[in-house]
């Protein structure tokens, strides 16, 4: 277990760990992906003519290329040295044997004002968004109603329900910025823990604003206890 507090130096604890990763293959592969994606919305019968669409999270099983696996490959790696860095003291010197899956592969199509309400993902320790496609930065922020949240991803702070309970004064001010608005950018992969509240804020573009969306699983062999249970 962690030793308690020790010492006068100021210690943070339970951070939340983010990333972001470029994928160098964008230029080739997100066209390929662009193409692939509207032929999927366009022949899936469950499909609405709306300004947001949600593929199934089935895309392991049906797409079969070398684009997307190119990209499944960037982003099993970069999950990969994410979690190590993030989990850097506490998974045991030594352990061998972990096993990342992806559960669940889909991708989102948004345009017209269209947004993805506040959310978390379940049955996983990591989330992600990978974006494909969407209007150049100058492009996107000049939209005279959003600027430069049109089509930015929105995380809330784990503690954003103590704002509500109003326990704030000058000496937790640190606490008070309870939102961080990523902007999109194809080819970025964002990285965070599935229980981060997010959001994909309203987005209107000359082109559709498309992205890739997973969660993922690191599971050991052996099981996942790291420290032993203490008697109640």
């Amino acid at each position: 277990m962690t030793p308690g507090l020790a010492g006068g130096a100021l210690q943070q604890h339970w951070p939340v760990p983010m990333a972001v990763h470029r994928f160098a293959g964008a230029a080739e592969v997100n066209p390929v992906l662009v193409r692939v994606f509207n032929a999927l919305r366009a022949t899936d019968p469950t499909a609405a003519a709306a300004s947001f669409y949600a593929s199934a999270d089935d895309l392991l099983t049906r797409v079969d290329l070398p684009e997307f696996t190119a990209l499944l490959q960037f982003i099993a790696a970069a999950l990969q040295a994410t979690a190590q860095q993030a989990n850097t003291g506490v998974w045991p010197a030594g352990r061998h044997g972990l096993q990342l899956e992806l559960i669940g592969v889909w991708f989102q199509v948004q345009n017209g004002a269209a947004f993805h309400d506040v959310h978390t993902h379940g049955n996983c320790s990591w989330s992600g968004v990978y974006y494909v496609q969407v209007d150049p930065p100058a492009q996107r922020v000049a939209h005279p109603q959003w600027g430069a949240l049109n089509g930015a991803t929105r995380f809330y702070s784990p503690m954003f329900p103590l704002l509500g309970g109003a326990h704030i004064d000058m000496g937790n001010a640190w606490l008070q910025q309870a939102t961080l608005d990523v902007a999109p950018q194809e080819g970025d992969l964002v990285l965070f823990p599935s229980f981060l509240p997010h959001k994909a804020m309203p987005y209107a573009g000359e082109r559709d604003r498309i992205i890739v969306s997973f969660n993922a699983q690191i599971r050991a062999p052996a099981g996942d206890q790291l420290f032993r249970y203490a008697g109640t």
